[in-house]
């Protein structure tokens, strides 16, 4: 065995201003390309009334546009994620942002609902983007520190949709007339094609020197044993039950989008998209698994199983409380304003700076596996803490309340991936794409009971559903010693991992 992908280990603490340094200069440069994405993907929610008033859109077709935000995201994830694993995501961050400022253009300046709906549909394709960042905070950072750079990189990008509340309302202002939004949220696809130029320019995959591993096949995840092969297989069956939920939910049982025909032309080609899936992933495993995997380039798909549930209750969770918080507040508590509720609601996501960053830091500083239960843990508990707060609470107590929560569901995403890029260092996009679209199945599956539901019981299912994946987390194990990786020349890598 010879070489290592890692850039030299070092003790220290990372130095964030420290723009000499080459991983911190790439930690900044793809936090913000994050942080672009998630403005452009969340850039329309601040702005729903002005849009409503501008085309003459009905409460159902509002609804509608929230639910196609995130239909794409699902399968993007999956594809983008097995993308980046093999052209690289200097590459792929710069392309995403291309093709999604002249998505985030087009939907400024539609004209008609239909335009509008397809946009909007087109545009949880920059949801993805988190994947991409996820292997290239990997590459740059050693074992001891990844967890913190990964939270860095997914706390401080998720802050975009705060930010584009903040700001994307002033911006319209500014314009003035009945366009200003349509020119503020143009102006942010504007950014995001120069920043992709500049990402190009700037971003390299790897540290000099070390060498960028690639799957050895595409077209499917690849597996190391008969029983992951069954077990993706069957991981892969929620991702299209949400997909068919969210086709319900558009359908006259929900929104009334389109018509039950349709939905059930929607299932059918699902079930047809499953079965190639299925073909595919049997036709990239199935010849190596029948010659024998050798033993250094096995890893443990349970590992990969297991953070797909954790973050289905973490960021699934959150995706889903952000949506409905302002209308809990404002229906909640006695006196409650719209802007006000809205304000109290952003704490939650306001959180994302702090908690998403010291997730991964407990995660390299105290141990994988116990940092996991013990966030998944708080988790529950604030989730069954929010369930008993009704309007006798004193409102500071409940604000506190749901910081505490957001704290744990925060800080367990960002110990979610900091074990991600320790499991097969080839894979991560993919493995990433998994974990991220799983917390997409988990924000249709919470939102839909919440449409059964009263908001404490909604709250209660979040909190029972956690301890679901505090049972997976249990079994999670640590990474320690190395994992390998082989080079395109037959070159055998180790890379220290813990």
């Amino acid at each position: 065995m010879s070489g290592t992908s890692f850039p030299a280990s070092d003790s220290g603490k990372l130095n964030l201003l420290n723009f000499a340094e080459q991983k911190i200069k790439m930690l900044h440069l793809t936090w913000f390309a994050f942080f672009l994405t998630f403005v452009i993907w969340f850039a329309h929610a601040p702005l729903l009334m002005h849009i409503k008033e501008a085309l003459a859109l009905t409460d159902a077709q509002i609804r509608a546009l929230l639910i196609l935000n995130v239909a794409m995201t699902i399968p993007a994830r999956i594809v983008v994620g097995m993308l980046v694993d093999r052209y690289g995501p200097r590459i792929m961050y710069s392309l995403l942002l291309f093709i999604s400022s002249f998505l985030c253009i087009g939907f400024a300046f539609a004209t008609n609902y239909e335009s509008l709906a397809a946009f909007r549909f087109l545009l949880g394709f920059v949801g993805a983007g988190f994947v991409v960042g996820i292997r290239m905070v990997g590459e740059w950072f050693p074992h001891h520190q990844v967890g913190t750079a990964e939270g860095i990189y997914g706390g401080w990008g998720n802050f975009g949709s705060a930010a584009a509340a903040m700001t994307l309302p002033t911006i319209a202002l500014m314009y003035g007339g009945d366009n200003g939004w349509r020119y503020a949220i143009a102006s942010i696809g504007v950014v995001s094609a120069v920043y992709s130029l500049i990402y190009y320019k700037f971003a390299r995959n790897t540290p000099k020197g070390s060498m960028y591993f690639k799957p050895k096949k595409t077209g499917g995840m690849v597996v190391t044993s008969w029983r992951a092969l069954w077990a993706l297989i069957l991981m892969n069956i929620p991702m299209y039950l949400a997909l068919a939920i969210l086709s319900w939910r558009l359908s006259p049982a929900g929104v009334n989008l389109f018509s039950a025909n349709a939905m059930y032309g929607i299932w059918v080609a699902l079930v047809l998209l499953f079965l190639f899936q299925t073909q595919q992933i049997w036709k990239v495993n199935a010849e190596h698994l029948r010659e024998g995997v050798p033993e250094h380039d096995k890893y443990s798909f349970k590992q990969v199983a297991i953070l797909n549930v954790a973050y289905f209750a973490t960021f699934g969770s959150e995706l889903a409380v952000v949506s409905m918080l302002p209308l809990y507040f404002l229906e909640t508590f006695d006196g409650m304003t719209a802007v006000k509720a809205g304000l109290l609601a952003s704490a939650f996501a306001f959180m994302n700076l702090v908690s998403r960053p010291m997730g991964g830091w407990f995660s390299d500083k105290f141990g994988r596996r116990k940092s996991m239960v013990i966030l998944i843990s708080g988790l529950a508990l604030g989730y069954f803490v929010m369930g008993l707060m009704d309007s006798h609470w004193w409102i500071p107590v409940a604000v506190l309340a749901v910081m505490a929560c957001s704290f744990f569901v925060q800080a367990g995403e960002g110990a979610v991936f900091a074990i991600v890029p320790l499991i097969k260092r080839s894979m991560t996009g993919q493995i990433a794409g998994m974990a991220g679209a799983y917390g997409n199945v988990g924000a249709v599956v919470y939102l839909t009971v919440l449409s059964y539901v009263d908001f404490s019981t909604f709250f209660y299912v979040i909190a029972a559903s956690a301890l679901v994946g505090l049972v997976a987390v249990w079994f999670l194990e640590d990474p320690k010693g190395h994992i390998v990786e082989v080079g395109e020349d037959g070159t055998v890598h180790k890379i220290n991992v813990g």
